[in-house]
């Protein structure tokens, strides 16, 4: 009944009744999470002969192009249906050329992916160029040192192409740029991949859980600098939702928050306002403490790792974006270990 009903003449309601029992609590539990919701970051590095285990991120690993294609066969007979794909090429430079090569590491990956796969698995590409410049931004650094947005959107312009026409189902801007989200939608209409969907990072914050992912990219900023000049303010979280209505204006498909976690209430102020797909991303430094957490025997690994993937569907997030995706189709499927 309403919170604010008349309880005269009713007998005392007792939410326990509704908890006796597992097949109870099953019943009535109000937040579903599957395989299906996940969406797997993975990393595809240039210049190596085996998979290389990143150290800040157990279970994780630089693969080589065959090693993922193994791992994508593997996670799409567990129920794995996206996955996200990362790039570490071998050489960077000033514009990060290796993000719009057709024979960069993600583009052969992707064309590989695609040939294996077909369409039985969503193939998405990050789309930005911290991965392959060589000062660690996320696009064209200026004399000054400012990062030229108007110049970096181009770049993004031709590697969003570039990932299409290797075979990404999904391309995913994570720059920060503005105006990024319409210039991506207007280079892949212009080359006849208008069926090709843009989830945009829209919600992107300057956050200090970023570090394992950038030890899985080999990416340092250079001379200690950092993003806070294009990336939100983590004190900031209306701004997010001007920063998802343009990216929607723009063309974009879908739309993420990043960190998940620390920005449970930015998800959720997100899903009450668009109708879209929301996704979250359960960065690095959040499955790395779950990791470091359990090695010393403080936490326990699965319980903790459900209720960290279950909070982000609760607040509003339909994908998750979260290195635990193998563990959680594995742990379902009765198979996991941490």
């Amino acid at each position: 009944m309403p919170v604010d009903a008349p309880t005269a003449g009713f007998p005392t309601h007792r939410p326990r009744r509704l908890r006796t029992t597992a097949a109870m609590r099953e019943l009535v539990a109000e937040t579903r999470l599957g395989t299906s919701d996940l969406i797997a970051p993975l990393f595809v590095r240039e210049g190596i002969d085996t998979p290389v285990e990143i150290g800040s991120l157990p279970g994780v690993y630089q693969d080589t192009v065959d090693s993922i294609r193994r791992g994508v066969g593997e996670l799409a007979e567990l129920g794995v249906r996206a996955v996200m794909l990362f790039g570490v090429p071998a050489t960077k430079d000033a514009v990060g050329s290796g993000a719009f090569d057709p024979d960069g590491i993600v583009q052969v990956a992707l064309r590989h992916l695609r040939a294996d796969l077909g369409d039985d698995v969503v193939l998405m590409a990050d789309l930005c160029v911290d991965e392959y410049t060589d000062h660690g931004h996320c696009g064209i650094v200026r004399d000054d040192g400012v990062v030229d947005n108007d110049a970096t959107i181009e770049i993004y312009a031709k590697a969003a192409v570039a990932q299409a026409d290797a075979g990404a189902h999904v391309v995913a801007p994570s720059g920060m740029m503005d105006g990024q989200v319409g210039a991506i939608r207007a280079a892949l209409d212009e080359h006849g991949h208008d069926d090709v969907a843009i989830l945009a990072y829209s919600a992107k914050y300057a956050s200090a859980l970023y570090g394992p992912f950038r030890d899985a990219v080999d990416v340092t900023i250079a001379g200690g600098g950092d993003r806070k000049g294009y990336q939100q303010d983590p004190r900031n979280a209306r701004e997010s939702l001007v920063e998802v209505f343009a990216d929607l204006e723009q063309g974009a498909d879908m739309v993420m928050v990043k960190p998940a976690l620390a920005y449970l209430d930015v998800i959720h102020e997100v899903r009450r306002h668009v109708d879209v797909p929301l996704a979250a991303y359960h960065v690095s430094g959040e499955y790395s403490m779950i990791k470091a957490a359990a090695a010393n025997g403080w936490i326990d690994h699965d319980a903790v790792a459900l209720e960290h993937l279950t909070s982000i569907r609760r607040a509003g997030a339909d994908l998750i974006l979260t290195y635990l995706t193998r563990w959680f189709a594995e742990f379902t499927a009765g198979k996991a270990t941490s």
